[in-house]
């Protein structure tokens, strides 16, 4: 099966999209707090986001890709390089053959969830657990209530630094929980899922059960990263934080949410240094009376302040 593929013009180096400088990344993570990036970018579709690698960054250039934000944590110090934000952008869902269908990095996973359900295939409900984008569920593996996003994969579309793609297959990567290792300097574009037939009503029962739960267990209404560590084999990393005592906990605006261990919230003027104290706080607490070691889901970038 062939993927909706760009073709964008080899020869331009004029980009569509909007480059911004100094751009404040607490507008653009879940958890609205953390420094500035040295340049934003928002391309105007993916041919425009093919020119742009291969026209305007450097061998050497940090890139980092954002969608949702809702896995991120941006130290106060802020971001050299380039920042590459798809989220409004690579949306497009296509059903490419018989239960197989087509997602750009972009697609909010409970879109896709949507999607598939409404057209009559199922697997995917898992999807609308998770508060990210397709190209983020992508990078980590992410999963919700039982479901892991690679289980669904059929294929992938990347981009490399040249801004060309090229198609790989799930047998290219190491895939595990919360962990995808691959080839260094590609990134996401799109992926194949591929789906069973169902009943629709059934699917979207599920899906509408999901979000209930979600909403009735996690603090949905305040700015968060999702979970924030890895489950550990054969454990849970809220039961181990609530059983150290640390819900409720806090460190200045950010705090472990009373609602859900594995959450830490913004209170509303936590900066990323008061998230990422509390964050390793609560790694030592757990450690000392636990003896078990807490992985984070989240990806820390950036430096701080004093090293900026």
């Amino acid at each position: 099966m062939t993927s909706p593929v760009a073709n964008p013009d080899m020869t331009s180096t004029a980009i569509r999209g909007e480059l911004r400088f100094n751009e404040s990344m607490a507008e653009h993570n879940s958890w609205r707090a953390g420094g500035r990036a040295e340049r934003f970018f928002i391309p105007a579709d993916l041919d425009d986001l093919l020119v742009f690698l291969r026209t305007q960054t450097e061998a050497n250039e940090p890139l980092l890709w954002v969608g949702l934000g809702s896995n991120l944590l941006v130290r106060d110090g802020g971001l050299s390089g380039t920042v590459i934000c798809t989220r409004h952008r690579l949306k497009q869902m296509t059903l490419v053959g018989q239960g197989r269908v087509e997602v750009q990095a972009g697609v909010p996973c409970a879109h896709v969830a949507k999607f598939c359900a409404e057209q009559g295939w199922v697997g995917a409900e898992f999807l609308a657990g998770i508060p990210g984008t397709m190209g983020g569920a992508l990078a980590m593996n992410a999963g919700a209530f039982g479901g892991e996003t690679w289980d669904l994969v059929s294929r992938v579309t990347i981009a490399n630094r040249l801004g060309h793609l090229r198609d790989r297959s799930p047998d290219d990567y190491q895939v595990g929980y919360r962990s995808v290792r691959g080839p260094e300097n590609e990134w996401f574009m799109s992926c194949e899922l591929a789906l069973k037939e169902g009943d629709v009503t059934v699917s979207r029962t599920k899906i509408k059960g999901l979000l209930a739960r979600r909403n009735e267990t996690q603090p949905t209404n305040m700015p968060s990263c999702g979970s924030v560590f890895r489950n550990p084999e054969g454990d849970f990393s809220a039961r181990l934080i609530e059983a150290s005592g640390l819900k409720g906990y806090s460190i200045g605006g950010a705090q472990v949410s009373e609602k859900h261990a594995n959450f830490i919230v913004n209170l509303g003027d936590a900066s990323a240094a008061d998230i990422e104290s509390l964050l390793r706080f609560v790694q030592a607490e757990v450690m000392r009376l636990q003896g078990v070691q807490l992985v984070p889901e989240v990806k820390i970038v950036g430096c701080k302040p004093e090293e900026a």
